[in-house]
């Protein structure tokens, strides 16, 4: 199993992510994507949308706004129970999630830190306050005054942007029942002690799907999505099966619109921890909209003329959490005619790069002329190409092994001669001679 710390430093050393404004020493809970963290992070998400959305009949995209109007969030039930419980330690003043002070609920008191035990992870002492609840949504005001009349948050989760833009998509496609709804955004949570990388951080994108279905349809629906998930983690992220975990959530541990949850769970570096979740949410959101509002969410079946609230299942992926499992999954240290790599192998699909092109020698003009070409040739077929002339031959591999490239490219004395090239794979190490043409 990969260390986390072995992952972060091979992020930061290598361009994938860096610290949120590091220059001015950083800001906890934020994180900025470098060159190659982009390319990993946006082939997840194209990947994702590919499947569930442009590979389906079913399913149509939406984008809404971040800034939502705070109704929104009364609705949904977020202004009363979107909340962390945190505690305070009485000697150093520092503020911690109380759940996570040791194997804890998140309904755990005061009393029961103290007879655990539960030590202040700043001061080590076991004095703390009363447990009390806090809301995670981000608050801001819009407009030039700063009052009740202007608050309005930073959503939460991207769900509601959907389930606002319901009415708008039945009354202008009229999609046919079951039908899905899909969203990739910025979701942010006032998340009381971010930790462990990108895993828990307070700016955050999610990829989310709110299923409609007839109420009585749920539980197929359900099973077929839960599959749905599966395929997706294992045959298109690659991700490893033994590591992937059903958890079925607990009536008391579920959120507050579910009657059925399952979590899936990934054995991360940081131990076996949630990756995405399925939520079946029921009527929950469009009635409490309908309540709210005074639109009818109410959808008319083509066929029958029957008229009723649809009911929801949520497929819902964080990309951090993911973009972390798939980092975790590649990570890999081996060696090499005797001397010990690290290597991400990633899938050909993931990589950012597709494959690295390089001269033999750089100081050799007709070298690095026909190096060029091939290069221009096979960015052109693919896009995702780089190139690399710095140091030797041997410093350039170890490099595209650290970041992931599948295949290097290598124009030398005899691509002048034959137009063929060497190929060298990442996994094996084993080298080829290929025609251009045949890349």
């Amino acid at each position: 199993m990969s260390r986390l710390e072995d992952i972060v430093s091979l992020c930061k050393r290598r361009g994938f992510i860096f610290q949120g404004s590091e220059v001015y020493g950083g800001m906890a809970g934020t994180w900025d994507y470098g060159p190659l963290g982009v390319e990993l992070k946006r082939k997840i998400m194209n990947a994702w949308w590919k499947y569930f959305v442009e590979d389906r009949d079913d399913m149509y995209g939406v984008d809404a706004a971040i800034l939502m109007n705070p109704r929104t969030w009364v609705a949904s039930g977020h202004t009363a129970t979107f909340a962390d419980p945190l505690v305070e330690c009485k000697e150093c003043h520092k503020r911690f999630r109380a759940d996570h002070l040791g194997d804890f609920s998140e309904k755990v008191t005061r009393e029961e830190l103290t007879s655990a035990n539960a030590k202040c992870p700043n001061c080590g002492k076991v004095n703390w306050d009363e447990v009390k609840q806090f809301n995670m949504l981000f608050r801001t005001h819009v407009g030039s005054v700063s009052d009740d009349s202007s608050l309005a948050y930073l959503r939460g989760e991207t769900a509601q942007g959907i389930f606002t833009n319901f009415k708008n998509v039945v009354d202008t496609i009229y999609p046919d029942m079951p039908f899905g709804l899909a969203q990739q955004g910025k979701a942010f949570r006032n998340e009381i002690s971010p930790r462990d990388f990108v895993f828990r951080s307070r700016e955050f994108e999610q990829m989310e799907i709110e299923y409609f279905v007839k109420p009585n349809t749920w539980e197929e629906n359900f099973d077929k999505l839960l599959v749905d998930v599966h395929d997706f983690l294992e045959n298109v992220m690659m991700l490893p099966v033994d590591s992937i975990h059903e958890l079925d959530v607990p009536e008391e541990d579920r959120a507050h619109y579910s009657k059925r949850t399952i979590d899936m769970e990934f054995d991360y570096p940081i131990g076996r921890e949630e990756l995405m979740g399925i939520a079946y949410r029921t009527d929950f959101d469009l009635s409490n909209i309908q309540r709210e509002s005074g639109k009818n969410m109410e959808y008319r079946d083509k066929k029958t003329n029957e008229t009723f609230v649809p009911h929801v299942i949520e497929p819902s992926f964080g990309v951090e959490r993911l973009v972390m499992a798939v980092l975790t999954t590649a990570y890999c240290e081996d060696e090499v005619d005797g001397s010990s790599r690290v290597v991400l192998k990633l899938p050909d699909n993931l990589a950012p790069y597709r494959f690295c092109v390089s001269p033999l020698l750089k100081n050799k003009l007709e070298l690095m002329e026909k190096a060029r070409e091939v290069y221009a040739i096979l960015r052109k077929k693919y896009g995702n190409v780089t190139w690399d002339d710095s140091g030797n031959i041997g410093k350039r591999y170890r490099k595209q092994d650290e970041i992931g490239t599948p295949k290097c490219v290598v124009v030398d004395f005899e691509t002048l001669e034959d137009d063929t090239v060497t190929v060298r794979d990442r996994d094996t190490t084993k080298q080829d001679r290929v025609k251009i043409i045949e890349l």
